[in-house]
């Protein structure tokens, strides 16, 4: 007699206890004449808790177990099936948990950023178009990344075509920047001050009669680095600074706080490509000074005459390509424990630096 999920089968042969092995999930063969298992195969059975065996003992509890042959029997697993379907929620629910953690930490910024530019947004299809038609700056246009209505996505291809970012988003983003709750499907970010261009900055310089003297930000993201490097620019004397499109924070309320009032005063250019508008300075006279830990000291090189100083993003420092343009790499010493400073206060000490040297507070070399 053989036992298959609790019950008896007379399949022939000598009835008998459990061996070692278990039972067959048929309840084929396998018997010696002790009425053990000798080489059968068990995937999952056992007795449930309460059954009785042949020889009317009382089973302790089911048990689960992958194939095991002869004395090895059973392998029991650490968990029955009910334990097992936990185990496996729990962890499909701590990798969610991760990949949820891994999504805030890199959208931690952009919500963060989003939320603080909420007084400068523009709500609504012909809201967003007027302001595309009367030329007025606008950071970047969110639309709605399902099927919508066709004029939205007429007027994010003629904010593309005036060199606007757009970024298709998840609705659910749209209605949390939303103050009006009605954006259909589409929110413009304002600048909070009008750009200027690379060329109105040199006219600027050549205005004053000045050598010029312009800070280049390559992929500036925080809005309080931003307004900092704008004031210490103004501070001291720099004709104007130079960020990116994109990847990098534009001229937001909370840059505009920052700067102190600065903003008002220093000229901003914003530009598609940083690496091709270094290129376009040096054929211009001006040159071109990145800020790396590598570089030889500021307080040893030349600052004087025509320059241009480029500060990387907070992090990754200097990208590739811009370093390849710049004509000389220069770093500040650090004595400390901490390897680096923050972007702008690195910013500020140098064109200190600068400043120092082209007002003849050193000697000339």
């Amino acid at each position: 007699m053989a036992y298959n999920n609790g019950r008896a089968q007379s399949r022939g042969g000598k009835n008998g206890a459990r061996g070692k092995g278990g039972y067959e999930a048929n309840g084929h063969s396998g018997f010696d004449k002790k009425g053990g298992q000798t080489g059968g195969y068990k995937k999952h059975g056992g007795y449930a808790h309460g059954q009785t065996n042949a020889h009317g003992e009382k089973s302790s509890g089911r048990f689960e177990g992958k194939r095991g042959r002869g004395e090895g029997g059973l392998e029991k697993e650490p968990f029955g099936t009910g334990a097992k379907k936990e185990y496996r929620s729990a962890r499909e629910n701590e990798s969610f948990r991760r990949q949820r953690e891994a999504c805030d930490k890199e959208t931690f910024f952009e919500q963060e950023q989003s939320a603080q530019e909420t007084e400068n947004i523009l709500e609504g299809r012909n809201a967003v178009k007027e302001a595309i038609k009367a030329g007025r700056e606008i950071e970047k246009i969110l639309i709605s990344n399902g099927p919508g209505d066709g004029s939205v996505r007429e007027i994010a291809a003629q904010g593309r075509k005036n060199g606007v970012l757009v970024q298709e988003v998840d609705r659910i983003r749209l209605d949390k920047l939303s103050q009006t709750g009605a954006h259909q499907g589409i929110i413009a970010f304002v600048a909070a001050k009008e750009y200027c261009t690379v060329d109105d900055i040199l006219e600027r310089a050549k205005a004053k009669g000045e050598d010029p003297f312009i800070i280049i930000l390559d992929g500036i993201t925080d809005p309080q680095n931003l307004g900092s490097i704008i004031r210490s620019a103004e501070c001291a004397g720099a004709h104007g600074v130079i960020i990116p499109k994109r990847r990098a924070v534009g001229l937001t309320p909370v840059v505009a706080k920052a700067s102190a009032g600065a903003i008002e005063y220093m000229p901003v250019a914003k530009v598609t490509n940083i690496a091709q508008t270094v290129q376009y300075l040096k054929k211009q006279g001006v040159w071109i000074f990145g800020a790396a830990m590598d570089g030889e000291p500021a307080t040893r090189t030349n600052l004087r005459g025509p320059i241009g100083i480029v500060i990387g993003a907070e992090g990754p420092g200097l990208g590739q390509l811009v370093r390849k343009s710049c004509d000389r790499i220069i770093s500040l010493p650090v004595k400390g424990g901490i390897d680096s400073l923050n972007a702008a206060v690195a910013a500020a000490v140098i064109m200190y630096e600068a400043v120092r040297q082209r007002d003849g507070y050193c000697e000339k070399g």
